[in-house]
């Protein structure tokens, strides 16, 4: 009976939610395919050959390189998305001294606010979405003025997919949906993992041995906030509520293929300035281009030793194709202007609505962002004892624009024109390309022309 019971708790704390489930092999190799390197190999994401040993199969993951685009993507967004700082007005909580204390150091652990929302929006851009969990410790403090002695304010945590096994909504009497359910893995230490599991009213944890299937509570503390300070950060909404859409989801299956075919590259290679030699077993062979070859005197003319070729896909279709893939990549992606290292073919009305469908996508994920800080603010304000009346406002348009062939055209235009209205116009394009204030331009224009005349 003792066992039976300790197995329904093993069971119970273990348990994980249907999509978590249906998800978790994904989200590793989302993980894996952002990661690269080590990883990487280890996945063993290369497709095994026809009675191929393990031997040789590690060897192979050695030597293939990975063209990591997943993280090169992710990069070009992240860069975008945080390439001008939010705007955020505090409200209420703008004066409290701990706030300052927040902006700085928001996870205990050194990281200043905006670099934490910068790496939560690069794990929901992996994942589809990502969790932030606000908390604050437990303490003795009486008053505001005690907390801050103590140095007791709320702080942050990031919480991947991964670590988040299960949860469940609530739906309230006004139609809002609320968590009522929280647990994820907060440590794990070889078969022994601890869990914490939040409550609207209490909180949890619990530390489980796999190996044993063992569980074993060692903490209730109550859940002062009275509902659970968890946060999604999504990327994109799916159909499903708290499951967002990953920005490479697509990408990572295209990068595999393309990890796939520079192996066959490196083989090919391989097989081609090393064939194989067929010999007999008596047959001496020496090492190395130009090789002495020495044959028994009584050799059978039909069993004199041969090179063995094979006629495979030539490597530079492989290149081709792998050159297309990377095509399709820019396109699922709406990076093919900026990720370009080459002269691109496209028409400049090709490329304006590249930057525009880019510029749209950045928008949205602008948007998720600005939403999912409001709530955090929400209950940093409510652990402070106040409420949120604040704002918070991500650059709305990104200003993608291909600032080279704008310049080459309007020097163009200012060369042909004789319109001294439009030669104006142009200069102050052209300043406002390069950065110069175009009033300045033409103020200083005005003084040389008055210079010119009175002289």
């Amino acid at each position: 009976m003792a066992n039976e019971l300790l197995t329904q708790a093993y069971d119970a704390i273990t348990s994980r939610h249907y999509a978590y489930s249906d998800l978790q092999d994904r989200w590793q190799f989302l993980l894996e395919s952002y990661m690269g390197g080590e990883m990487y190999r280890d996945g063993g994401h290369l497709t095994r050959y026809v009675l191929e040993t393990a031997a040789e199969y590690d060897a192979r993951l050695q030597s293939t390189p990975l063209d990591n685009h997943c993280k090169s993507v992710i990069s070009v967004y992240i860069s975008f998305l945080f390439r001008e700082p939010a705007f955020r007005e505090l409200g209420s909580i703008g004066n409290n001294p701990q706030i300052d204390s927040i902006l700085d150091d928001s996870d205990l652990d050194g990281r200043s606010f905006d670099s934490f929302m910068k790496e939560a929006a690069i794990w929901a851009s992996v994942f589809g979405h990502s969790w932030i969990l606000v908390t604050q410790p437990s303490a003795e403090a009486q008053t505001a003025a005690d907390q801050v002695a103590q140095g007791i304010r709320p702080y942050l945590n990031l919480l991947t997919p991964l670590v988040v096994t299960d949860w469940q909504w609530t739906r309230l009497a006004n139609g809002r949906y609320e968590l009522s359910e929280f647990k994820y893995i907060e440590d794990v230490n070889g078969s022994v993992s601890t869990f914490r599991c939040w409550y609207p009213d209490y909180i949890e944890t619990y530390v489980v041995d796999h190996e044993n299937k063992t569980v074993e509570l060692t903490e209730v503390a109550p859940n002062e906030l009275g509902r659970i300070p968890a946060v999604l950060v999504y990327n994109q909404r799916s159909q499903i509520r708290g499951i967002g859409i990953s920005d490479i989801d697509d990408i990572a299956d295209m990068q595999r293929s393309i990890y796939n075919e520079l192996s066959e590259i490196e083989q090919a290679e391989r097989l081609g300035g090393h064939p194989s030699l067929v010999k007999t077993p008596d047959t001496q062979v020496g090492s190395g281009a130009g090789s002495i070859i020495e044959v028994p005197e009584n050799l059978d003319p039909g069993l004199k030793p041969y090179m063995l070729t094979a006629d495979g896909t030539p490597i530079n279709m492989m290149y081709e194709s792998i050159k297309n893939r990377v095509a399709a990549i820019d396109k699922m992606a709406n990076t093919g202007g900026v990720r370009a290292t080459e002269t691109r073919t496209l028409s400049g009305v090709a490329m304006e609505v590249e930057f525009q469908l880019l510029n749209a996508r950045l928008s949205e994920k602008a948007d998720n962002m600005e939403l999912a800080e409001e709530q955090v603010w929400r209950l940093i304000a409510a652990y402070l004892g106040s409420e949120w009346n604040g704002y918070v406002e991500y650059p709305g348009s990104f200003n993608i624009r291909d600032t080279g062939r704008e310049f080459q055209q309007l020097q163009t235009a200012r060369a042909i024109t004789q319109d001294t209205g439009l030669i104006a116009e142009i200069d102050r394009q052209l300043a406002d390309l390069m950065g110069v204030d175009p009033d300045e331009v033409l103020s200083a224009q005005t003084i040389m022309q008055d210079d010119t005349s009175n002289g």
